[in-house]
């Protein structure tokens, strides 16, 4: 239109009219479109305004969306099980807290099962966590072990010491030695518990005599200071060895645990007893008779070979309660057997009746009598308590149990100073062999291995602050150092060489019969 503008009229060859309608047509044209155009911004705007109104709707939602997403993440950690920070000790991959669990756990359940424990657990608490080897933890449990043994624990003048011998297969015994302070006994009333001593020496070896355990008392004595007193089951090497700390301190005391005093008078009642012997060969031969039958249920119980004349409970209560069911036709107990079957197996019991009576009198004064040393302790008047406690007993050989028991803790009692009170049970000795053969699971048959290491850790239920401090002491370096001087070569690992080199023996021959 600006072009047609800037020329005169006269430029053109068509007449002004037909000029004028061509301006006046387009700029109807113009007019519609910018009509259109003003419709079409219109619609945009109105577009815009609806897109704004979206996006704001939008971003609501987003927002809401989101919070519900921040309170269901904190719901979601309030319900999953978060492990506490647990930092590596020093180069180690696992931290105190991940040690402290695994060796507990061990202690209990062996260490394969805790491998199979801890799996187990963290999968169900959808936990990832790396868990360590069985073998990882083995080696943690020796190195607890050996730090237990070796904790610096001050020189005191009143150490009690406990000591016993443990005997697998083979020749080699194991010497334990523990230790707790008279000031830190438990009161009256109450037994020695694990946490309660100190592990102060465990030592292995082939031949105990006297002048050895005159050198372990001597280091022990130059570590610790001399004991007031020594506890131990009469072992003659354990005994007389003792007599060296006796010239270091005149006023050391030797007691002997009561448990195995009472085992030997039970034993000199028993053990030439025509009628006792008869009894127990009959009791094996009915354990043989009935434990494939419908009475298995009713076997004996089997007996320890070593010591059983501490361990006669349990054939005693099973003979009373045999001789009660014969007794009683209408004992429920009777229902799976009849009456035939029963007098045939277990029938023989009625001819020991009055025997029997006299056995299980002595074995409930010696039950009685144990009870009360382990709970009360060595003591000024404890003789005196110890016959009201067994009161009075129905047959003689009874009566002189119960009078030798008294004899024998009024000797004792003799040599405690005024107001003294000491220990006069290895009970506690003896629960820690048990722990530890609970640890070698099937092993504990085989002779000792370098898991003898880990004894010392078996007393004290660790946390993760005495394991850090007992790690960052104790290597693995340190565990072998110990395992080679005081194991050398078990039979374990002499079984093992005897097998390799049969196997060797065995293939170059038939490699060399091959080859001809």
């Amino acid at each position: 239109m600006t072009t047609l503008c800037s020329k005169s009229w006269k430029d053109y060859k068509s007449s002004w009219r037909a000029l004028v309608w061509i301006w006046r047509r387009r700029r109807e044209d113009k007019k519609r479109d910018y009509k259109v155009l003003e419709q079409r911004w219109k619609e945009a705007l109105e577009q815009r305004t609806q897109c704004e109104t979206v996006i704001q709707q939008q971003q609501q939602t987003i927002r809401q969306l989101k919070e519900q997403v921040r309170r269901l993440e904190a719901e979601w950690q309030r319900a999953t099980c978060q492990l506490p920070p647990d930092p590596p000790i020093a180069t180690h991959g696992y931290g105190a807290r991940m040690v402290c669990v695994a060796a507990n756990l061990a202690k209990v359940i062996g260490f394969r099962a805790t491998e199979r424990v801890l799996n187990i657990l963290f999968a169900w608490l959808e936990i990832e966590q790396k868990i360590p080897d069985w073998t990882t933890i083995r080696i943690w449990l020796q190195r607890l072990g050996v730090a237990a043994v070796a904790e610096p624990v001050e020189q005191a003048d009143d150490w009690i010491w406990m000591v016993d011998h443990s005997n697998q297969i083979g020749p080699e015994k194991a010497l334990v030695v523990l230790g707790v302070q008279a000031c830190n006994l438990p009161p009256p009333g109450t037994t020695l518990k694990h946490e309660d001593v100190h592990v102060l020496r465990v030592q292995p070896d082939t031949d105990w005599k006297r002048e050895d355990m005159e050198t372990v008392y001597n280091e022990l004595a130059e570590q610790y200071g001399a004991p007031r007193s020594l506890l131990m089951d009469g072992a003659a090497e354990l005994r007389e060895g003792a007599k060296t700390l006796q010239k270091q301190r005149p006023d050391t005391i030797v007691l002997h645990d009561f448990k195995h005093k009472a085992a030997n008078l039970f034993k000199a009642i028993l053990g030439n007893d025509e009628r006792f012997a008869e009894f127990m060969s009959l009791v094996g031969r009915t354990r043989s008779a009935i434990q494939q039958t419908e009475l298995a249920h009713l076997s004996p119980p089997s007996i320890k070979q070593k010591a059983r004349f501490m361990n006669m409970k349990a054939r005693l209560r099973w003979a009373a309660t045999m001789l009660w069911l014969l007794e009683h036709p209408q004992a429920q107990s009777r229902q799976w057997m009849t009456a035939e079957r029963l007098e045939q197996k277990l029938g023989w019991l009625r001819a020991f009746a009055d025997n029997l009576a006299v056995w299980c009198e002595c074995e409930e004064v010696i039950e009685k009598g144990v009870k009360f040393i382990n709970e009360q302790g060595l003591f000024h008047g404890a003789a005196s308590q110890l016959r009201n406690v067994l009161g009075s007993v129905s047959h003689t050989t009874s009566q002189r149990l119960a009078e030798k028991l008294i004899d024998f803790v009024a000797a004792a009692e003799a040599k405690l100073k005024q107001g003294e009170r000491l220990p006069m049970s290895t009970e506690i000795l003896e629960s820690s062999f048990a722990l530890y053969k609970q640890l070698e699971r099937q092993h504990s048959k085989g002779g000792f291995t370098s898991l003898l290491a880990s004894f010392g850790a078996l007393l004290q239920d660790h946390t993760p602050a005495t394991v850090r401090e007992a790690l960052l002491r104790v290597s693995v370096k340190d565990v072998n150092d110990w395992v080679a001087e005081n194991l050398g070569n078990t039979l374990t690992s002499k079984r093992r060489a005897t097998y390799n080199e049969f196997k060797s023996s065995t293939e170059s021959a038939t490699t060399v019969a091959l080859t001809i």
